[in-house]
């Protein structure tokens, strides 16, 4: 194929080249006749030959080798959506560059010059151009309207109603790892402040949600289920993106973004669908982000309900930031914090938090007189065994 089109490419400058020196011959011998005649239907033809050709290689070139550089099936719901906004914009695009490229290359073949040819002047035609201004303006806003909306809701809060799954993934230089809620549900805050060698992710200690957070080693969701993805960077700006589910968003250091989105397809039943044992939902870095970010890779695995509900009780339970850090929390977590670190440890090891006594003082008023006391006490009953009293 490649030898053939190397080929072509020979033959054609080779041609040119003979038809220019015919040209210049002709000059030479004052023939402006032949020039005129012969090279202008010469050329006008290589527009036809240019235009047909051409536009028969393109569309032969994108429907054979379609398999070869477009993703399989999109696995999640706005996933769909996505391609097809993108191919409604493509089938706009190639219509209009087929019309464009038609009249350009037809219209220099069949208004090539000719003697008896009378040039029309034609500078204006307020009809043809309101038309090609407000139609074009139509079709731009359609699409534009379309990708806003999808991006709308890909980029919205969810539901409460709708009890998403909510993770964090943070990329570093040249990493990704992914934080999720605790038993209770609910992310803990971060503060860059905080960051260290225990505390990667800069849970603030302040905030007890965070306590039992946990950070597995890859990241799982449950199929059929809507998840909100919150993103964020430590360093340079990196770009989160799973081909498979459509998902795309960059992560920004101070910036943090999100990404709703909910799978369709399980990991095995991708595996199934593509004939590939080995699959797996990939996260890549597509932001340019150094020397390492060729290997800045993750792995995302879409679970059933079952599996997954599984997975987060044993991660929950066997992988929190707090029991894998209890020596490390008990020093660094506020004094006003330790009753809630306390309840946190004793609900992942399962054990029953109990309440201390309060111990009441007792107050005496400093009114109370000696003869108050002294009545009190004559009216107890007094043992008879105390020698003290019996006198």
């Amino acid at each position: 194929m490649n030898i053939l089109v190397i080929v072509g490419v020979l033959v054609l400058v080779i041609l040119v080249l003979i038809f220019r020196v015919q040209s210049l011959v002709a000059i030479l011998r004052g023939s402006d006749k032949r020039v005129d005649g012969l090279s202008n239907r010469i050329n006008g033809g290589m527009f036809l030959i240019f235009l047909f050709g051409g536009l028969g290689l393109f569309f032969w070139y994108t429907f054979s080798k379609s398999h070869v550089y477009n993703l399989p099936e999109a696995a999640s719901i706005h996933g769909k959506e996505t391609d097809m906004l993108f191919a409604i914009t493509m089938a706009v695009i190639v219509a209009v560059f087929v019309i464009v490229n038609f009249l350009i290359l037809f219209f220099a073949y069949k208004y090539q010059y000719k003697k008896d040819r009378e040039v029309k002047f034609y500078p204006d035609n307020h009809l043809l151009e309101t038309v090609w201004t407000i139609i074009p303006a139509i079709v731009l806003a359609a699409l534009v309207f379309g990708g806003w909306r999808s991006w709308t809701e890909i980029t919205a809060d969810a539901k409460e109603s709708d009890k998403p799954v909510v993770f964090e993934i943070v990329g570093q230089q040249f990493l990704w790892a992914s934080r999720y809620p605790g038993m209770d549900g609910e992310l803990g805050k971060h503060d860059f402040r905080s960051i260290d060698s225990k505390n990667s992710f800069g849970i603030d200690l302040n905030d007890e949600k965070g306590y039992d957070d946990f950070m597995p080693l890859n990241i799982h969701v449950p199929v059929g289920k809507e998840v909100l993805m919150r993103i964020r960077a430590k360093d340079v700006i990196h770009s989160v993106f799973i081909p498979h589910l459509r998902v795309k968003m960059d992560a920004v250091p101070g910036m943090p973004t999100q990404f709703r989105f909910t799978p369709t397809k399980t990991t095995d039943e991708m595996r199934s669908l593509l004939n590939d044992p080995e699959f797996t939902y990939e996260i890549a870095c597509t932001e340019i982000c150094g020397r390492g970010h060729f290997g800045m890779k993750h792995t995302l695995v879409v679970d059933t309900p079952e599996e997954y509900a599984k997975w987060y009780a044993e991660q929950s339970k066997d992988a929190s930031f707090a029991s894998l850090n209890e020596k490390y929390l008990v020093e660094k977590v506020p004094a006003e914090k330790k009753d809630a670190l306390n309840a946190v440890l004793a609900k992942i090891k399962g054990e029953e938090v109990v309440a201390e006594p309060v111990v009441e003082t007792p107050v005496v008023d400093s009114l109370t007189t000696d003869s108050t006391i002294v009545e009190v006490a004559s009216d107890s009953t007094v043992s008879d065994s105390s020698p003290e009293l019996a006198h």
